[in-house]
């Protein structure tokens, strides 16, 4: 009688396994593939400590550490890694948050994705040509604009002055 019990006990459980899982799993396989791709000792030798670890690891600096969070100049926001523009100095705005924030991006210069390791989906953001990480963008932007907020990492960016 126990062996029968036991048995049905050990079908059903197997019988359990969701597929949410494998989705996950499924997701987090994908690779992309970008123009600008190196090794990571190329990476290392080519960038900061801190640079590294944001562009290359996904990491986040710490917030009102960034030499980028009061530039007011005009010019372009390029990555850090390969240059690409990434945004412009009229689309940045102060968000309070203590990272240079933008209200958009170069269209077709980010590529972005779902991030879920802080426990909940968030929209991440990366170069399109050489796949660094930048950060994040939220939906509380300013409202007379698009409404986006894309809070990004100052050391994946390098600042090019206009002229």
């Amino acid at each position: 009688m126990f062996k029968k019990i036991y048995f049905i006990l050990i079908l059903t459980l197997m019988g359990c396994k969701g597929n949410s899982q494998e989705n996950k799993m499924v997701q987090s396989e994908k690779q992309e593939v970008f123009t600008v791709s190196k090794t990571d000792a190329e990476w290392r030798s080519q960038l900061t400590d801190i640079q590294y670890y944001i562009l290359r690891k996904a990491g986040t600096e710490n917030a009102f550490t960034s030499d980028l969070l009061d530039n007011k100049e005009k010019g372009i926001y390029v990555c850090a890694g390969c240059n690409t523009e990434l945004f412009k100095s009229e689309h940045k705005f102060k968000s309070g948050t203590g990272w240079p924030s933008f209200d958009r991006e170069i269209e077709g210069n980010v590529s972005f994705d779902t991030d879920y390791k802080i426990g909940y989906a968030r929209t991440e953001e990366h170069c399109a040509t050489c796949g660094g990480h930048l950060g994040h963008v939220f939906n509380d932007g300013p409202s007379n604009t698009t409404g986006k907020r894309h809070c990004i990492n100052g050391a994946a960016l390098k600042f090019v002055a206009k002229n």
